[in-house]
C-alpha cells in the first residue's frame, strides 16, 4: 500500500507540474504582463537608448506586438546569451527574443515561433590580415572569439577545421579580443559585426568582414516546450504583421536606408523548416 501511495503521489505531482507549465498564457493574462527576455547589448535588435537607458530595437518591437496582441503590458528582462534557454525553462521569462538562432539541438529544448529574422553568420578580422584570411576556411587552426553559448560558437567549431573558440559573455568583449590580437577572428551575425567594423574606423586597428558567410540561420522567438497555446498566439501575431505589411515597416525602421544597418528584407515571417 505504501508503495502504491508513493506511486500515486509521484503521478499526481507530475500532473500538477505539467498543468502548471502548460498555463503560461493564462498566467500572462492574469498578471496582465508579458515578460520578454532579450539581450540589450545587440544593436539594432535590442540595446539601451543612450538618452533614456530604455531597451529598444527590432526584437523589442516584436515583443511589443505580441504583448499588444495579448492585451498585456510588456516587461523587458535583459539576459545573457548563455542564459536564454535556462531563463525560459525556469520560468524567468515568458518568451525569448534574443538573437535566437534555430538549431536541431535547441529545437529539442524549446519551441520556436515563425522565423522573425534570417542571419548570415560571418567572421570579422583585422584589415591587416585580409590578404591571408579570405574565407572562413582560412581560419583553420587559429583562434576565434564568439559569445559564450551562441550558435556562432557552435558553428565555428562545426565548420572550421581545428579552430579554437575563445568565448566571452557579450559581443563587446569578443570584439575587444580581436582588436587586442588575442584571436584572429570574431564570429557573429553580420549586422552585429558591421557595427563593430564601423566602430573600428576610429581606432588604430581597422577591421573587415570576410564576405563569404560561415553559415546562415533563421531566428525565432522562443517559448517553453509544449506551450502550444502561447506559441499559437506568438505565431498569429507574426502572421498578422506579415499580412498587414507592418512587419516590413518594423524591419525598415531598424534596417532601412536611413539606418546604419541597411539590409534588404529577403525573408518572411513563416514556419522554420529546419
Amino acid at each position: 500500500m505504501k508503495t502504491l501511495a508513493k506511486t500515486l503521489a509521484v503521478v499526481l505531482s507530475l500532473g500538477v507540474a505539467g498543468a502548471a507549465s502548460a498555463d503560461v498564457l493564462d498566467q500572462i493574462k492574469e498578471r496582465g504582463t508579458l515578460v520578454c527576455g532579450t539581450l540589450g547589448t545587440s544593436e539594432p535588435f535590442s540595446f539601451q537608448d543612450p538618452s533614456t537607458r530604455q531597451v529598444i530595437g527590432y526584437e523589442v518591437d516584436l515583443c511589443q506586438e505580441v504583448a499588444d496582441h495579448l492585451g498585456a503590458k510588456l516587461e523587458i528582462k535583459m539576459i545573457s546569451v548563455a542564459a536564454r534557454i535556462p531563463e525560459l525553462a525556469a520560468g524567468g521569462v515568458d518568451v525569448v527574443a534574443a538573437n535566437l538562432g534555430w538549431s536541431p539541438d535547441r529545437a529539442k529544448q524549446i519551441d520556436y515561433s515563425y522565423s522573425d529574422y534570417v542571419s548570415p553568420q560571418k567572421i570579422l578580422i583585422r584589415r591587416s590580415d585580409a590578404e591571408t584570411l579570405k574565407t572562413p576556411a582560412d581560419l583553420s587552426g587559429k583562434r576565434v572569439s564568439a559569445v559564450n553559448g551562441s550558435s556562432s560558437e557552435a558553428g565555428a567549431k562545426r565548420l572550421i577545421p581545428d579552430v579554437t573558440t575563445v568565448t566571452f559573455k557579450d559581443p563587446p568583449t569578443a570584439f575587444l579580443a580581436l582588436q587586442q590580437k588575442k584571436v584572429s577572428g570574431f564570429v557573429g551575425s553580420e549586422l552585429m559585426l558591421l557595427k563593430f567594423k564601423q566602430q573600428s574606423e576610429d581606432t588604430a586597428v581597422k577591421l573587415d568582414i570576410i564576405p563569404k558567410a560561415l553559415f546562415t540561420e533563421p531566428w525565432g522567438l522562443g517559448v517553453r516546450k509544449g506551450e502550444t497555446a502561447l506559441l499559437k498566439q506568438v505565431n498569429d501575431t507574426l502572421a498578422g504583421l506579415e499580412k498587414s505589411g507592418k512587419g516590413e515597416k518594423i524591419f525598415e525602421k531598424w534596417f532601412g536606408k536611413d539606418t546604419n544597418f541597411y539590409t534588404k528584407r529577403e525573408f518572411k515571417f513563416e514556419e522554420i523548416k529546419g
